[in-house]
């Protein structure tokens, strides 16, 4: 066969693409991890609502094993090939019980199936390209029906334990947060990161919505922006990168508005605030809030974000929250309010950063009573030192 006759996949014809979508699956139920990766080219990329974007024969191995050592019986089913040129979509469905939990939920011990679509792109007859879309909602939806309230308590638990460890310390910086949940499982997250450079980057968002929808979302943010970190210094493009990722996928829950900054050993603090409450710097020369970025993450997936650089001085203070602090009320409906916030802030500058944060939240239960919190109440605190 003439060059020119060739496929664009590198196949020799479509009839052969099909066959090698039928033994990729094959391979997939089988488990059979070798015989996968021989299908991916060495630069491969692999991007699912799961992992995220992995590149990389070792990174998309890893991502298979975790799959396969979680879920013994996975299995695919696939309906339909559909081919145009060098792409190929395959529509089915994935499959297995559900003994190890999915998406930070607790197991339901039952069989769980949801419909998928794996997007590959060919290059010399390997796939360069595999994009996964899950029918996310419908799974999800299934297994909050097979949850009992225990359950859901349960998950909420879990969600907790997705947030990072609550008080970081470094040569430059000490750093803390924490979070009170609502009743529900809300969409509050935080993370804290230390970079063997020696930055230290923080990171405080809030989802649209409460539920497993919204705790997925949360947790996929989370683990995106601490990968962000190790291969970016610019939170603008981070943000850019991950709205994007969110604009393409099909949840129920794809909206968030976030914060996210880097503190190098120099004492600059550069930083992008996606729609997000503008956190504050407390200062010898008084309060300054961060109010440079762009959209709410998911709400314009081609949208671009600004970054501002902000050089601190020893002693002062980086105050991230969310809504839930500062929109709390007293039992005759008055809010907690931003100002209450920075006047309480600023006198605990002096301080360690786990106990301003201990304080704002203790002011928070004070002032409403108590009571439950309608919604989840999070701060997160940084001192350059």
């Amino acid at each position: 066969m003439a060059a020119s006759d060739m496929h664009p996949s590198g196949f020799a014809s479509r009839s052969e693409l099909v066959t090698f979508m039928m033994r990729l699956r094959d391979l997939i139920s089988s488990h059979d991890l070798n015989g996968l990766l021989e299908c991916y080219a060495e630069n491969a990329v692999m991007i699912s609502p799961v992992f995220g974007e992995v590149k990389g024969l070792e990174a998309i191995a890893r991502s298979w094993h975790t799959i396969f050592a979680n879920y013994p019986d996975w299995s695919v089913n696939v309906t339909d090939v559909l081919v145009d040129g060098n792409r190929v979509a395959a529509l089915g469905s994935n499959s297995a019980i559900d003994s190890s939990g999915w998406f930070g939920l607790p197991p339901t011990g039952k069989s769980i199936s949801y419909r998928a679509v794996i997007l590959l792109t060919f290059a010399n007859r390997k796939i360069a390209r595999d994009e996964r879309l899950y029918d996310l909602p419908s799974l999800l939806d299934r297994l909050e029906k097979l949850r009992i309230e225990g359950e859901l308590r349960l998950a909420a638990e879990v969600q907790g334990a997705l947030l990072s460890r609550a008080t970081h310390i470094g040569s430059h910086y000490e750093a803390a947060a924490d979070s009170v949940a609502c009743r529900t499982i809300g969409g509050d997250f935080f993370e804290l990161i230390d970079l063997s450079s020696g930055t230290f980057g923080m990171l405080l968002g809030d989802v649209a919505g409460k539920g497993p929808p919204a705790a997925l979302l949360a947790a996929m943010l989370q683990g995106g922006f601490t990968a962000e970190a190790q291969i970016t210094s610019r939170p603008a493009a981070a943000l850019a990168r991950m709205n994007h990722a969110l604009g393409a996928k099909s949840l129920d829950a794809r909206f968030a508005t976030l914060v996210y900054g880097l503190l190098t050993p120099d004492g600059h603090f550069l930083y992008s605030n996606a729609g997000h409450n503008p956190p504050f710097i407390i200062g010898h020369a008084g309060i300054r809030r961060l109010t440079v970025g762009g959209p709410v993450l998911g709400a314009l997936p081609e949208a671009e974000y600004l970054q501002e650089s902000v050089a601190l001085d020893p002693g002062d203070v980086i105050v991230m929250f969310s809504d839930g602090v500062t929109e709390a009320e007293d039992a005759l409906g008055n809010e907690f309010g931003e100002e209450r916030l920075v006047a309480l802030a600023t006198a605990h500058r002096g301080r360690p950063a786990q106990e301003i944060a201990r304080a704002v939240l203790r002011a928070v239960s004070e002032f409403t009573g108590g009571k439950p919190p309608a919604d989840d109440i999070t701060v997160a605190i940084a001192k350059f030192q």
